[in-house]
């Protein structure tokens, strides 16, 4: 038994009915710890996580983990519990902030205001750094008119849209903050999202959303946070290139005109491809990584809800329903990817003369349709295996859909029916959401490679084995979906630095070091907090 400091326990794996009290398994948790030797009066207790065990529709279960909690950090022996439930010791997550001495002769600049962006900017504000902060998009009030002109006119801004503006790719979305990467900060970032008005639900559900509509206020809370303390906002203002000063700052060259900073934090999103090729003309190291590109599918969410839980589909416990399905048999791998229940399919294109598509929830989960990108491996060596080879590997297809779409911005639709060879590609009860409605009938693959289609059809039907209705005739593909990830990476040292570039700190999903809102947000904190290691914060 290892002894530690720990703020408590933590008691999982405790299964009970939809419509049980929390406060049982909060009482389970207290009688495992007695059992296990722990006095559970000096402990409060509370619901840590919540998940949904929808593996037997005749017995629908929800899985708890219950935090139990001292007053104050302690040392505690860590038990071995000799019941059915697991015990494991409770981490604070708290930041370990450690202050440079070197003094800082210019603000640090952040590039990008999407999650590694926003959270390293906030960091660095609320610790005296005065960050300045920059984005080629608007603000979240501007960037929403711009993307509804687009739906309703066709005219796109390809500085201000789905991809580039404040909160990044990720604030049209579901807002999903599930991650699989294992890290004590996973819930600061989630407490910091509720201090910004995100609902405190997020906290205990094991697959946590905000939805697009809180995402938008919660992204102006965090920008006028960082303006009180001192920080600068800047929007359209675009990086075009970086230059080292010989007193150890760095001059970066803008939209705006120049500004020197003592160090850059680069979160540049997975979709700056002019940022990429200006970084390897001036000498970054880049590499090409895999990547995946395919379509979305859009269901009724009452088929979707009613396959996963069957008779106690709509259930308020259990939530709207999700899934996530993938198949490797084949050694390349398709895979469902960032599930919006109750969504819709967005147009996601920030270059012209292309069609990109990806899916956006509210919080509420409530529209008719449930949409998922279904998504194919794409490796290195199926194109030349250059950064550029990769983005004009995505940019072929995106260009392919916008002329199978009819050249104005129209989506090319398929229904699973026509694409799979068992129905016509006529509409029925599933209707298309993206640009509501504004889509045309046409072939995927007319728009995706071969080994994307095959694979896209091997999928759908291994998926209808694990998700009865999955492969329905009506429901609808939307072409292209490539935008899943960065197809870089910008290589960079232990010290968080890019190669052979001093205080310059690639970071999140668009540097390749992330996938997702909340893994994004961590590398974006863990490299705000090396900056912190290297100055002193501003008089």
């Amino acid at each position: 038994m290892a002894k530690e400091r720990y703020i408590g326990f933590l008691v999982s794996g405790i299964s009970l009915p939809p419509d049980a009290n929390e406060n049982e398994a909060c009482s389970i948790a207290a009688s495992e710890l007695k059992r296990a030797g722990i006095d559970p009066a000096r402990l409060h207790f509370g619901v840590y996580k919540r998940s949904v065990d929808a593996r037997k529709k005749s017995d629908i279960r929800l899985v708890y983990s219950v935090a139990a909690k001292f007053d104050s950090p302690r040392s505690a022996f860590l038990p071995k519990s000799n019941g059915k439930y697991r015990i494991s010791a409770l981490e604070d997550g708290e930041l370990e902030i450690v202050y440079g001495s070197a003094p800082m002769s210019a603000p640090p600049l952040v590039v990008g205001m999407g999650p590694a962006g926003l959270f390293g900017a906030l960091l660095l504000a609320e610790n005296g750094y005065a960050p300045i902060i920059i984005d080629r998009g608007d603000c979240v009030a501007e960037r929403s008119k711009k993307y509804e002109t687009f739906c309703k006119l066709g005219i796109l801004d390809t500085e201000s849209n789905i991809q580039f503006g404040a909160g990044g790719a990720g604030t049209f979305s579901d807002g999903k903050l599930l991650t699989r990467i294992n890290d004590a900060k996973i819930g600061y970032v989630l407490r910091r999202l509720c201090d910004f008005g995100a609902p405190e639900e997020i906290l205990t559900a094991a697959k946590p959303h905000v939805g697009t509509d809180l995402l938008l206020g919660i992204v102006d809370g965090i920008l006028k946070r960082i303006e009180e303390l001192g920080g600068r906002v800047l929007y359209r203002t675009r990086l075009d290139g970086i230059r080292h000063l010989p007193d150890g700052n760095i001059s970066v060259s803008t939209t705006r005109g120049e500004i020197v900073c003592s160090s850059v934090l680069l979160a540049i999103g997975h979709s700056s491809r002019d940022t990429y090729k200006m970084l390897l003309e001036n000498g970054y190291a880049i590499q090409a990584k895999p990547f995946s590109v395919g379509v979305r599918i859009e269901h009724l969410r009452s088929r979707i809800d009613e396959a996963l839980y069957g008779d106690m589909a709509g259930h308020e416990k259990l939530g709207k329903g999700e899934y996530h399905l993938s198949d490797t048999t084949s050694g390349r791998g398709v895979y469902t990817f960032c599930m919006c229940p109750g969504g819709e399919v967005v147009a996601a294109a920030s270059e012209e003369g292309g069609v990109v598509v990806n899916g956006m929830s509210r919080n509420a989960r409530n529209g008719r349709n449930s949409n998922s990108a279904v998504a194919v491996s794409v490796f290195t060596s199926d194109y030349d295996g250059t950064p550029m080879g990769a983005i004009e590997f995505q940019r072929n297809i995106e260009r392919a859909a916008f002329r199978e779409g009819g050249g104005d911005y129209c989506a090319p639709i398929q229904t699973v029916g026509s694409f799979l060879g068992t129905g016509a590609n006529t509409i029925g009860a599933v209707l298309p959401t993206y640009r509501d409605g504004k889509v045309r009938e046409a072939s995927v693959d007319r728009v995706l490679p071969s080994f994307v289609c095959d694979e896209l059809r091997r999928g759908i039907v291994s998926f209808e084995r694990k998700l009865s209705g999955f492969s329905n005739p009506d429901a609808i593909l939307t072409a292209a979906e490539t935008r899943t990830s960065a197809p870089v990476r910008i290589l960079r040292t232990e010290e968080l630095c890019a190669l052979g570039k001093e205080r310059i700190y690639p970071c999140g999903e668009g540097a390749g070091y992330a996938g997702g809102i909340t893994s994004a947000a961590i590398d974006g904190i863990r490299v705000a907090l090396k900056i912190m290691e290297q100055f002193a914060p501003a008089d």
